[in-house]
């Protein structure tokens, strides 16, 4: 009798181990694993997270490279709304998990597989992430998560891979990393708590260089075409302005949010590169763009960053209002200048040909150009109207 197939989201980790053995000997399943690169990997990572697949004793193990489709996909948009979750977080994981499942839902189709299975536990976000988006894109798809629905404990997955030969180290790590192209979240006992934070030995790189460094991003239409005057493509743009931020320590915080389960949740989280061309591209915007397109994209923006959260991606909402943030780009090109300091960084302006703060029409608090006095005289009038209309009548009432 022919075995039923089922395609693996494999990390490497415990939970994605233990899924592995226990879909192939006690669910008598064929298991074929894929692990999907949104930029948080190299080719070495990539090649040992292979390697411990095949240990496992999987049929085929796929790496699913999909940061170009990624950035075009998902990113591009977080930057032209500026998106920061509660105001802090770039959603770098969460993004990507949303990716990830349409990535894993394609490869599952090509290769005739009968299930999908993931290691996300019963308390999170990424179980609904997965599977909502995997019941959309095959609602005959049989879904398959062994930890959240036998409630294991990391002891009892340790004693269970021992005892079918896989005699691994398993040590638990102090902190719980996610690294992507969009930044890496960090997860430990202080994200537990509401008062602690995380220490300097959790972020990935701990010698804080002290010397100031000025650093220009170049956009054009809103994505990132160019660093000190080079020219370089959005995805290595990114990874490089992630390189130098790390060295200074930037882009570390702790988002506080509300889970999709209804839970409050804490994470760490350390993206440089997201959150400083997040700040250089709002900071051009504000020279480029008008005051009602600002406003509405600020409304969008955040609504965009609250469905992709809420693994919402699919709705049909979404690629109008990616339309939006789209058709508001054509005049934001420029360069903006940064200063990086240890742990934080300035913004100290822009350079560009469609800067709004143009002197020909007068220069805000100082002259102006192309009205009299006479004509400001009749502007606060007309403008007072309707508040003193109001307040009159109110008063003599």
């Amino acid at each position: 009798m022919k075995k039923k197939k089922v395609l693996l989201a494999f990390s490497g980790g415990l939970d994605t181990s233990y899924c592995a053995i226990y879909l192939s000997k006690e669910k008598g399943y064929e298991v074929h694993s894929a692990i999907v690169n949104t930029g948080g990997f190299d080719s070495q990572e990539l090649t040992k997270i292979e390697e411990k697949a095949k240990s496992l004793g999987v049929t085929n193990h796929y790496t699913l490279e999909e940061t170009e489709t990624y950035y075009s996909e998902i990113v591009k948009y977080l930057v032209f709304g500026n998106v920061l979750r509660n105001n802090t977080y770039p959603l770098s994981v969460s993004s990507e998990r949303v990716h990830q499942a349409i990535a894993l839902v394609q490869k599952a189709k090509a290769i005739n597989a009968d299930a999908i299975a993931h290691g996300s536990t019963g308390a999170g976000n990424d179980q609904i992430r997965f599977d909502l988006l995997i019941q959309l894109l095959d609602p005959t798809m049989e879904i398959i998560t062994p930890i959240r629905d036998q409630k294991l404990s990391r002891e009892e997955e340790i004693n269970y891979l021992i005892a079918n030969g896989i005699n691994s180290s398993w040590e638990k790590s102090k902190y719980s990393i996610n690294k992507g192209l969009w930044g890496t979240s960090i997860g430990g006992d202080e994200t537990l708590t509401s008062h602690l934070s995380l220490p300097n030995e959790a972020y990935t790189h701990q010698n804080i260089e002290q010397p100031p460094l000025e650093l220009s991003i170049q956009f054009k239409e809103g994505e990132l075409v160019g660093i000190n005057d080079e020219p370089i493509s959005p995805i290595k743009g990114i990874k490089l302005i992630d390189k130098i931020g790390k060295q200074y320590g930037i882009g570390r915080d702790t988002h506080v949010g509300d889970t999709i389960i209804g839970l409050k949740g804490r994470v760490g989280f350390e993206a440089p590169a997201a959150l400083m061309i997040i700040k250089a591209h709002e900071l051009l915007e504000k020279h480029t763009l008008t005051k009602w397109q600002i406003h509405w994209k600020e409304q969008l923006g955040n609504w965009y960053g609250m469905f992709l959260h809420e693994a919402k991606f699919l709705d049909p909402v979404m690629r109008n209002i990616e339309a939006f943030l789209e058709s508001t780009q054509k005049n934001v090109s420029g360069k903006v200048h940064l200063k990086l300091h240890p742990n934080h960084f300035q913004l100290l302006g822009v350079s560009s040909d469609n800067d709004l703060m143009n002197n020909q029409f007068g220069t805000y608090g100082e002259m102006n150009k192309t009205w009299s006095a006479e004509d400001v005289k009749g502007f606060i009038k007309i403008e007072s109207n309707a508040l003193k209309i109001f307040h009159q009548t109110n008063t003599l009432s």
